[in-house]
């Protein structure tokens, strides 16, 4: 049984239950992309000044927004976390995940690269890894160019993007992807297969934004195909072994489908002799770090994984 609610995630709930919005898997992919960046103006306060906020465009094409932390200098040679945006990897772009990408620079110190990957369902897996995989080979091939420094390098992200940078940690981990100092896994996807027992507690009987039935919309759209679930790349929680990756923090959040395959996810990087720092939250939702302006506590979750990012960079 879920631990209750916190009251702010309760009044969101009440909230979306009020404007009588659509569910994701009743809607085309399209439509979901403006219902979700409309609610940033919502759920998230205004974005935190940063010491400088610079779009780039990878070589692919791909784009990116470089942050730089209040009080940094602009010879400084900073940290740099590569950040990947949640959204099922779906929805969701620079834009919806400003906030917490400023937020992060400020609290961590750090620069952040925050990767605008290409969306399913018109680029499905493996593409969303390709470019977060670029983004982080960009980061340290033009460190001096960017201000950052390529030996202290980290990856994070929310929900699918969790999923994208715990791949990324297993990539560097193997050779193909530079040297990481540190993963930020926040709510992470770890397994497309969607057998954990998550899944049959928060179902759309439970009323809550995102449900078995939503995570299965999202899946199809990215990663249609069963056989590639087995992929490590799509199930990092299938990798053979997740020894030697990056330490780690991993935040859990009780009342998600994705609880129980982050929490197996943690579990194991510890067992196999990964430093991690898990979190589980048991009274908030899916999403609270996209909420903060509703859900009060999201800010402390997210100055806990910065600062578990700032120790990590040195």
């Amino acid at each position: 049984m879920a631990a209750p609610l916190h009251p702010d995630c309760q009044a969101f709930l009440n909230f979306v239950a009020e404007l009588g919005r659509p569910r994701f898997e009743d809607m085309a992919a399209l439509d979901t992309r403006t219902l979700y960046a409309a609610g940033r103006k919502v759920l998230q306060p205004a974005s935190p000044d940063v010491a400088e906020a610079r779009d780039l465009v990878l070589p692919s094409g791909v784009a990116a927004r470089l942050y730089r932390p209040m009080g940094s200098t602009a010879g400084e040679a900073l940290p740099c976390l590569v950040f990947a945006h949640g959204g099922g990897w779906v929805v969701g772009d620079l834009d919806t995940h400003d906030h917490p990408a400023r937020t992060i620079a400020n609290l961590s110190g750090c620069a952040v690269l925050s990767v605008d990957y290409r969306l399913a369902p018109e680029h499905r897996f493996p593409a969303a890894v390709e470019d977060f995989g670029e983004a982080v080979r960009y980061a340290a091939a033009n460190a001096v160019a960017l201000g950052i420094d390529p030996d202290r390098l980290a990856v994070g992200g929310d929900s699918a993007g969790g999923n994208l940078a715990a791949v990324a940690a297993l990539m560097s981990r193997d050779g193909s992807l530079p040297p990481l100092r540190f993963q930020m896994l926040i709510y992470p996807v770890t397994e497309m297969a969607q057998t954990h027992e998550s899944y049959v507690r928060f179902t759309s009987a439970s009323g809550l934004p995102l449900t078995d039935a939503t995570m299965r919309w999202f899946r199809d759209h990215y990663a249609p195909e069963s056989a590639s679930w087995n992929d490590w790349r799509a199930s990092p929680l299938r990798a053979a072994s997740l020894s030697g990756t990056a330490p780690a923090f991993v935040l859990t959040v009780g009342h998600d489908p994705l609880c129980d395959e982050g929490r197996d996810y943690a579990a194991r990087l510890e067992r196999e002799g990964v430093r991690v720092t898990h979190v589980h939250a048991a009274d908030m939702l899916h999403g609270v770090m996209t909420m903060s302006a509703i859900v009060k506590p999201a800010l402390g979750y997210m100055e806990m994984a910065a600062r578990a990012l700032r120790d990590a960079m040195g």
